[in-house]
């Protein structure tokens, strides 16, 4: 059930996060875009369970930090997979700041307070 519900809030956040992106593009239809992909990705943070209890007696930033770190990695290594099967819904090869077209490191603070997210809706369902 936990992995259905990250998986929806994930989903959430994406359509938010794209829907505000289209508006810096001056697109005033919000318009989002997301992947039935990024359900099962998102859904997949309950693997991320332990790391979240043993994180827990450290500072938010910390934490964050942590968060950040294995977002990075299953990113990446997702991200990876899924461009040399040529379903990977998402490319960042044009951001100054990506790594191989599969990350971009400017998107560490967002990472963060969805990671911090998680973290919240962890501890109301535990």
């Amino acid at each position: 059930m936990r992995f259905v519900i990250y998986g929806l809030i994930g989903w959430g956040a994406e359509v938010l996060w794209t829907g505000l992106h289209s508006l810096l593009r001056k697109n005033f239809k919000l318009t989002s875009q997301t992947s039935i992909w990024m359900f099962f990705i998102y859904g997949a943070a309950v693997f991320f369970e332990p790391v979240v209890r043993a994180v827990a007696g450290l500072p938010m930033l910390a934490r964050g930090a942590v968060y950040v770190l294995c977002i990075f990695t299953i990113e990446y290594i997702v991200g990876i997979i899924m461009k040399r099967l040529k379903v990977c819904p998402w490319d960042y090869s044009n951001a100054k700041l990506n790594v191989h077209g599969v990350i971009r490191l400017d998107y560490a603070p967002a990472w963060l307070v969805m990671g911090l997210l998680f973290e919240f809706v962890f501890f109301r369902l535990a």
